[in-house]
């Protein structure tokens, strides 16, 4: 039986245990939620502790060695300036709809309350206090003055600007004490993949843990929130498919309709049945050949934009967080907004190559707009089918960002 399989049995166990659990008195029902949330918690701080150690290596070692490549040329930084760009509209508008429309679902505050638990105490921030705006202040904190402090401290996104920050460092050191710490990274980014691997394949039993207390608090609320989730997370990913990738992807490449669809339709394929945009690689590159791209465009970009190019996370990271945000009863604040923006477009690259990378690198994205990461596991459960069409998302953008690369003109100035 696959790990998709038993994910999925043991959240349709944990709702309908809790669901049965729902608004009852009876000492046994409130024993077996008490034991089972420690469980829970014990699976989400799992994938919590392998979060700084994964994102910030992943990081330097693709910044490092990619700014470090005298290959990297002109038409690498075209296409990664063009995959920033397609990420940040991607996340900007995917924030914009799923926002209002999170808004509408249903869900009983009294219970979204105790599902979140009593609020810790917190000082003032530190713009109240120095005089400071609530804007001015999210951008400061974006350069921390101890980065050590800001990971303890669970601040993850000037972690995040640290990591980029020190790999472009690195990309200026000596060739031989930059390959020898680029490989000690890139040995710690392995070991981390390999541990969340690990961690997922507990995956059942933690998102039965987390999914009793959920449903005996929400009740059927929390199941129809589950499915407009997955309903919002696959409109918005088609339709950022339709009005954006697919008219970049036409009109920067000088191709007709028919020929770019004929262009992707393979390797969307084969990312639509595999759920992994490396495992549709050869047929992206193929794609790229047939259309007669270059060789550097074939050789070069696509396997770059395969790589790192995530424009379906960008899609799913905000719904889920705004998502859970929703589902906890937190009212998100236009600076959280944009936290979760930011947060987006730097995270959705540093996505481990793992089923359900997308949400592990999401656990960034709530910290910076402060969403407790304890519903994770169920946007994890549920992840089948949003999977299915962000892989499938990847892979047009990453399409999309070859052709417009490709184009004769582009190719001829290198």
């Amino acid at each position: 039986m696959s790990l998709t399989t038993r994910v999925l049995i043991g959240l349709v166990a944990g709702f309908l245990l809790g669901l049965l659990l729902a608004g009852s008195t009876s000492p046994i029902g409130s024993g077996i939620v008490a034991l089972l949330a420690p469980i829970g918690t014990i699976f989400i701080n799992l994938i919590r502790m392998t979060v700084i150690p994964l994102v910030a290596s992943m990081l330097v070692a693709s910044v490092g060695s990619l700014a470090a490549s005298g290959a990297l040329g002109r038409a690498g930084v075209r296409a990664l300036a063009m995959s920033v760009v397609l990420v940040a509209v991607a996340a900007l508008v995917t924030v914009a709809i799923a926002a209002p429309v999170l808004e509408r679902i249903h869900i009983d505050q009294s219970a979204a309350m105790a599902l979140r638990g009593p609020a810790p105490a917190r000082s003032p921030p530190a713009a109240a206090q120095q005089g400071g705006t609530p804007i001015a202040q999210w951008f400061i904190d974006l350069v921390p003055q101890n980065v050590v402090k800001a990971a303890a401290d669970g601040a993850l996104l000037p972690v995040i600007v640290f990591a980029i920050l020190f790999g472009l460092a690195l990309a200026r050191v000596a060739d031989d004490r930059r390959d020898a710490v680029l490989q000690v990274v890139q040995g710690i980014a392995d070991a981390m993949q390999r541990m969340v691997a690990a961690i997922l394949d507990l995956a059942p039993a933690g998102v039965f843990a987390l999914a009793v207390p959920l449903a005996s608090r929400l009740g059927l609320a929390a199941a129809t929130a589950v499915i407009a989730y997955i309903v919002l997370v696959v409109a918005l990913t088609l339709l950022i498919g339709a009005a954006l990738l697919y008219p970049v992807g036409i009109a920067g490449s000088g191709m007709a309709t028919r020929q770019f669809i004929a262009y992707c339709a393979p390797a969307q394929a084969v990312a639509f049945a595999s759920r992994s945009s490396l495992a549709a690689l050869p047929a992206m590159i193929e794609g790229a050949e047939n259309a007669h791209l270059p060789e550097l465009v074939s050789r070069f970009i696509v396997p770059l934009a395969a790589s790192v190019l995530r424009v379906g996370a960008a899609v799913a990271m905000p719904v889920g967080v705004l998502f859970l945000a929703r589902l906890y009863g937190i009212q998100m604040t236009p600076p959280q907004l944009a936290s979760i923006v930011f947060a987006t477009v730097l995270s959705s690259f540093a996505v481990p190559g793992v089923p359900g990378g997308s949400i592990i690198a999401m656990v960034p994205v709530l910290a910076a707009a402060n969403v407790p990461v304890d519903g994770i596991g169920i946007l994890l459960a549920v992840d089948t089918i949003p999977d299915m069409f962000r892989t499938t998302e990847n892979v047009t953008g990453s399409m999309a960002v070859a052709a417009v690369c490709g184009k004769k003109r582009n190719v001829s100035q290198q």
